[in-house]
């Protein structure tokens, strides 16, 4: 039965049921989780979604994703059941200037989720990527459409070394983490998104009076290194990561210049040794 979701016992398949039973609940903000077994795109799925009137607080997960993007267009592709990767569907009714954090926010809920729950020390590099050590471990993805916000994730649990799309990739099952079941994953990163979303809209996406700028410092592996920002038309800053901005913007000092980068500016940030 190669094309059963127990074909692999290490790998089960989520509960859709369980999944709405802990996590939509009156006054949660989570409106309804779907599991699918495979789709394009979870991100392009949520996108037509939005014009349909879907709500806020729509996820839906994919068991395995056929034409899963990255920034830049990169494609991202796993086994089946051997990550996590779902998109939320967000309505923010705070100012537009202030709905680039959005990303960050759902980067630093997730890095938090997993130090919690799988005890390894995951960091961001800006603007969203999850890092264990210098080793990419989860990738995020925000687009707007129209009024809402789709934001996906894919996160590599039981990946093995073989499986990995990359070298510079990791999985928290080569991590030796604590916890690689995703079922309670999916629902420690979903409960801190909820958390750090409505701090963030009560105080109308101010990033400081929300905390969410302190957290992400915090969790942040990118400010004080020296990095190569890789920029559009063939382009480059290499400098000092000196900060963040109040719009979630990375500063760097290069060459006696400071430049400030938005989150859709910049094409990567690597470390130089």
């Amino acid at each position: 039965m190669p094309d059963s979701r127990y074909s692999d016992l290490d790998r089960p398949p989520l509960s859709e049921a369980a999944l709405n039973r802990a996590l939509v609940r009156p006054g949660s903000l989570w409106t309804g989780v779907t599991v699918v077994d495979s789709t394009g795109s979870t991100n392009a799925d949520l996108a037509r979604a939005v014009a349909e009137g879907a709500p806020e607080g729509t996820v839906l997960v994919a068991e395995a994703q056929e034409a899963g993007r990255g920034r830049l267009g990169r494609v991202w592709v796993a086994p089946p059941r051997s990550g996590l990767t779902f998109s939320i569907l967000l309505r923010p009714r705070v100012p537009l200037a202030a709905q680039g954090w959005l990303s960050l926010l759902y980067g630093v809920a997730a890095a938090s989720a997993v130090r919690r729950l799988a005890e390894v020390d995951v960091r961001l590099k800006w603007p969203n990527d999850l890092l264990i050590g210098e080793r990419k471990l989860a990738g995020v993805l925000a687009e707007r459409v129209d009024d809402a916000v789709v934001i996906g994730m894919g996160m590599n649990v039981t990946l093995r070394p073989g499986e990995l799309p990359v070298e510079t990739a990791t999985s928290l099952e080569i991590e030796k983490a604590a916890c690689t079941d995703r079922d309670p994953l999916l629902r420690a990163v979903l409960r801190e998104i909820e958390s750090h979303y409505r701090d963030w809209t009560a105080a109308m996406g101010d990033a400081e009076a929300s905390g969410l700028r302190s957290a992400y410092l915090a969790a942040n592996a990118t400010v004080g290194r020296q990095v190569r920002v890789e920029l559009p038309g063939e382009q480059s800053v290499t400098g000092l990561a000196t900060g963040i901005d109040r719009f979630g913007h990375l500063q760097v000092e290069a060459e006696g210049e400071r430049y400030t980068l938005s989150v859709g500016d910049v094409v990567h940030v690597r470390a130089i040794d």
